[in-house]
């Protein structure tokens, strides 16, 4: 049985044939709203007008340009998947080599502990909020860890089923919380004091552009996990389309949540401040708004980290984790557990470690985005047996296992990135310059890796023998049994 059309989807890394690619792009809007269906925008918004000083038509302009330029990224990166029908890590092992790919594949996996540690503490207060709108219930550090484990036991259930849940429960989600928020909307306008939100005057363009970044931080972690959405479409899906829809899927979400966010800061001026990102709902809107509009978020949100956690099983994968996707996710689901407990008892500032974490996502996200975008404008297609195969044999070994371009590109891109950056806890030497107070040390980490990598000489992948092409010994085939017969040989190189 096709591994797509089961409950539990059970193909790992394996690229899907093209017999079983039967998705379709218009997919990719709820599958991109979803991934934004989160309160942390609200809070973000009020960031723009609290910290950076924006008034409304700056924050207007942030929230449209965010969405644009980072989803814009995912949705070219997404095109990779359809023409190698695998998830986005894997297909990197072309670009980077099999064991130079471990090198980028790790620190992105780590980076995501961080991405689902905060959604599962944004989800944990939504649940806390509304047991005490409803039943007066206080939280305690008993309770805490009982809605930790509630919301990453639920993001471990939808993860593990795979592709089909994950876009039954986008569906349904983005049709709630579409409804929802027009109600919140609707609200806001007749209660809000228009005149003290247009009455702000304008903040600098440093802060604005510092804005942009730091909402599109949250987009450009979904880069690489851009064609684990797209590997079951087919090879004919238009690449504008699938640019269009992951924009516009994100852009519906990001704009009117940044907007609302920054709306509610007049009323709720210590909203971007607070330990509890959530709370300030209950406060703002009336109950009967309030609790199904959490409960909402709350699926959302448990979306985004279900989204999340399913790119990580691949990655975890690719690192050589010999187990199936499905169990691979539970390694982020406990490591989320711990990290989120102690972020919502032991740390003082929920904001302040969100937006560093944020800022140092996009810088490691942002060398890899280069190398690989620059290698997908380059190649129209991958080899599947090459990309299962991690033993010398493999037409991506290159020398030793690593492309020195890409890992020498990769390298000094992070390391430029970093130098432009700071957060509360580190701040790099050319902090203090234009690029650096501009808040744009990811954007010099995207062009020194693509600029290197651009102009390096390109090595070219071993040429193998006919008998050598089946991918028969692969680590892969070990880990998924049942179906890597089934999407081995089925792109050409």
């Amino acid at each position: 049985m096709p591994a797509e059309t089961t409950a539990v989807e059970s193909r790992g890394l394996e690229p899907v044939p093209d017999g079983e690619r039967r998705g379709r792009v218009r997919e990719l809007v709820p599958t991109w709203v979803a991934a934004n269906i989160s309160v942390l925008l609200l809070t973000m918004g009020a960031g723009l007008v609290i910290f950076n000083k924006l008034n409304i038509w700056q924050v207007l302009v942030v929230a449209i340009a965010a969405p644009v330029v980072s989803y814009g990224m995912v949705g070219l990166i997404s095109i990779a998947g359809k023409r190698g029908g695998s998830p986005g890590m894997a297909l990197s092992r072309a670009v980077f080599g099999q064991r130079g790919n471990l090198f980028p594949g790790a620190l992105i996996w780590v980076a995501r502990w961080g991405w689902e540690t905060i959604n599962a503490v944004s989800g944990a207060y939504a649940v806390l909020t509304v047991l005490d709108l409803v039943f007066g219930i206080k939280k305690n550090t008993a309770l805490i860890v009982v809605t930790l484990l509630f919301f990453v036991g639920c993001t471990f259930l939808v993860s593990g089923l795979g592709i089909n849940a994950l876009r039954v429960c986008s569906k349904w989600s983005t049709y709630l919380f579409g409804a929802f928020s027009v109600l919140v909307l609707g609200y806001l306008i007749v209660e809000t004091d228009w005149s003290a939100v247009f009455g702000k005057p304008a903040g600098s363009t440093a802060m604005m552009i510092a804005g942009i970044g730091t909402i599109a931080a949250g987009g450009i972690s979904w880069v690489p996990s851009g064609p684990d959405f797209t590997r079951y479409l087919p090879r004919t899906a238009s690449a504008k389309g699938m640019v269009g829809a992951t924009i516009g899927g994100a852009a519906v979400v990001v704009i009117p949540m940044v907007l609302m966010g920054a709306v509610m800061a007049v009323a709720t001026p210590d909203l971007a401040t607070a330990q509890d990102p959530v709370s300030f709902i209950g406060e703002l809107l009336p109950t009967w708004i309030a609790v199904p509009y959490l409960l909402i978020a709350l699926v959302g949100m448990l979306l985004i980290n279900s989204m999340s956690m399913y790119s990580a099983g691949f990655t975890a994968q690719t690192l050589g984790i010999k187990v199936p996707r499905a169990a691979a996710v539970s390694v982020n689901a406990v490591i989320s557990l711990v990290f989120g407990f102690l972020l919502m008892v032991v740390a003082t500032s929920f904001f302040g470690s969100f937006i560093s974490f944020l800022t140092l996502l996009a810088v490691a996200f942002s060398a890899w985005i280069g190398v690989f975008g620059v290698d997908m404008l380059r190649r129209t297609s991958y080899d599947s047996a090459a990309l299962l195969d991690t033993t010398r044999s493999s037409a991506y070994w290159y020398r030793g296992g690593f492309a020195w371009q890409a890992m020498t590109s990769w390298g000094l891109a992070l390391v430029v990135g970093l130098l432009f950056t700071k957060v509360d806890w580190f701040s790099g030497p050319l902090a203090t310059t234009w690029i650096g107070e501009n808040g744009l040390g990811w954007a010099a980490g995207i062009v020194t890796s693509a600029v290197l990598y651009a102009v390096l000489p390109r090595t070219a992948p071993a040429e193998r023998a006919p008998a050598e092409r089946a991918p028969a010994a692969t680590e892969e085939s070990a880990q998924e049994p049942a179906t890597a017969g089934a999407g081995a040989g089925s792109l050409s190189n």
